[in-house]
């Protein structure tokens, strides 16, 4: 493979708008793109997918596991998932915790995979069940809009509590429309702390873009994904079908003041200029456009239709997982002075497992840098 990108080769489809990198991402995401029904049945058996909710089911999260025992898991497998959900209206026919259900039976499904391979990974109750919203979703009952500031802040300081424990590498694993918070989330952490992690978020629709794209298979959804639609209603039906009841379902379409082409749909199928979050006012917002809670059309949806999308995340997130790990075993992270503008001798304490000898809590850590708050 060469990195020259006029000479880089890309692994194509069928389908001219789906193409995958060559390499191992790429490969593995074309290999589920190109696998059997029975294939996909097989990997979302591989992850008991479906499974009933793990929230509260001992022993599935930091948060409901004996704490002698989080230690020991975390000294085999100190990364840990953070998911991001909201409460939002999906519809009449879904839950307003449709994106909090749906990334957590993701990452449940992954833990449940991992503890078969003997590295089981930590997952952190999510840490925001309401949300940040886009301007477009203002007033629509059923949708709880928390100010930017106070969900940034929580995660912060999530994350540092997480990283006093010994949780430094710590990937946030959004289902929801407001990115743009997060990634200001991790980068004001890296800012204001300078402590040596891997932190990263991950828009989980968008890391499997082409699952989402209609094409004429049998098992594809027909339609782009948008909001509370037949993506996201398939999603629901084949993860937690017991929440969602298909006799409520309306479609619904919203109402744009220009011409098509320049901003693309949730995961990006066009590749257009701005993303949807990149401005406001060209399209009616929800309250006037869609009351329904709906954009497109949640009617198409069947779980049949989510199998390979969901199957595809899945395997996405244990490769990264396994990049993650096998690079920086447990214990280990990046070189902190390639990492940190702070003094490595002055973080050795800090870097210390929590309770070992001479360990201090970053609780204890100086003030640092321009971007501390005081």
């Amino acid at each position: 493979m060469s990195d020259d990108p006029i000479k880089k080769k890309w692994l194509t489809t069928d389908y001219p708008e789906i193409i995958f990198e060559d390499n191992e991402v790429g490969r593995l995401k074309k290999q589920i793109f190109d696998a059997s029904d029975s294939e996909i049945d097989q990997i979302l058996a591989d992850y008991e997918i479906p499974s009933p909710s793990e929230l509260g089911k001992a022993g599935c999260y930091i948060q409901n596991t004996p704490r002698a025992v989080t230690v020991e898991k975390r000294r085999k497998n100190d990364i840990v998932f953070i998911p991001i959900g909201c409460s939002e209206n999906h519809g009449d026919h879904a839950n307003t915790g449709l994106d909090t259900f749906m990334v957590t039976q993701i990452l449940e499904g992954v833990r449940r995979y991992t503890a078969k391979q003997g590295r089981e990974v930590n997952l952190a109750f999510t840490p925001i069940n309401y949300g940040n919203h886009p301007y477009h979703h203002v007033g629509m009952p059923g949708t709880v809009i928390i100010p930017p500031e106070v969900v940034r802040e929580m995660l912060i300081y999530t994350m540092l509590g997480l990283w006093n424990d010994g949780y430094r590498k710590m990937i946030l694993l959004n289902n929801h429309g407001h990115l743009w918070t997060l990634e200001d989330t991790i980068q004001e952490f890296m800012k204001r702390f300078s402590l040596p992690a891997i932190v990263q978020v991950l828009d989980w629709h968008r890391a499997v873009r082409e699952f989402f794209m209609p094409t004429v298979r049998r098992d594809s959804l027909s339609t782009n994904f948008i909001h509370a639609d037949e993506s996201e209603t398939a999603v629901a039906l084949l993860m937690f079908k017991e929440m969602v009841d298909m006799q409520y379902v309306r479609d619904a379409e919203g109402q744009a003041f220009l011409p098509e082409g320049h901003f693309d749909l949730s995961v990006d199928p066009y590749r257009r200029p701005h993303r949807w979050s990149e401005g406001e006012g060209h399209f009616a917002i929800e309250r006037f456009a869609t009351p329904e809670g709906v954009v497109g059309k949640p009617s198409r949806a069947t779980a049949e239709k989510a199998k390979r999308p969901i199957a595809a995340i899945l395997k996405y997130l244990t490769l990264l997982h396994d990049h993650i790990l096998d690079a920086f075993p447990a214990g280990t992270l990046p070189p902190v002075e390639k990492i940190s503008l702070r003094d490595p001798k002055d973080l050795e304490p800090f870097l210390k497992e929590p309770w070992s000898e001479g360990w201090k809590s970053v609780y204890e850590l100086p003030h640092f840098g321009p971007f501390h708050k005081l």
